[in-house]
């Protein structure tokens, strides 16, 4: 099917319209999206010039701190930072601690657990779940005689 000279020229005009209208709804959108970004964010120089601060952070994963505690689970050392939730894990019976520690900070999951432990998936969960209400409670239990040591 061909279509007229006429016809193919209006289609020219109307995509050129279209484009026209895209192109000016962009450009308000970038307008706008400037316009936010500038209302909302303050220029570096500035805070510089009113406070002096140093515009970096050092990370301390890797510097010794004071006070971590070294559990040893399955020949791998856990580095816990936290001095009250290494108390808390301490109270905790072996296996307990063990699943959490796998869990949490080693970074294995409950199949793997299950696997090393000779148990199954659902059975290191609910182990898992026992274990972090017993943290929980042993956690509570170290508040309450911190709070009554204060006191005295």
């Amino acid at each position: 099917m061909r279509y007229s000279e006429q016809f193919m020229e209006h289609i020219e005009y109307a995509f050129r319209a279209f484009c026209k209208i895209v192109l000016r709804h962009e450009a308000m959108n970038a307008w706008r999206d400037l316009k936010r970004k500038e209302e909302r964010e303050i220029s570096l120089d500035y805070l510089m010039s009113e406070k002096y601060f140093e515009p970096s952070a050092m990370d301390s994963y890797f510097e010794k701190q004071e006070k971590q505690t070294v559990f040893l689970v399955l020949g791998k050392e856990v580095i816990v930072d936290d001095e009250q939730l290494a108390r808390a894990l301490s109270r905790l019976p072996k296996l307990r601690r063990e699943v959490l520690l796998l869990y949490y900070f080693v970074g294995y999951r409950d199949e793997a657990i299950g696997r090393l432990h000779g148990r199954c998936r659902s059975t290191i969960n609910s182990r898992r779940n026992v274990a972090l209400k017993h943290l929980r409670k042993e956690w509570e239990r170290l508040e309450h005689e911190e709070q009554k040591a204060n006191t005295i």
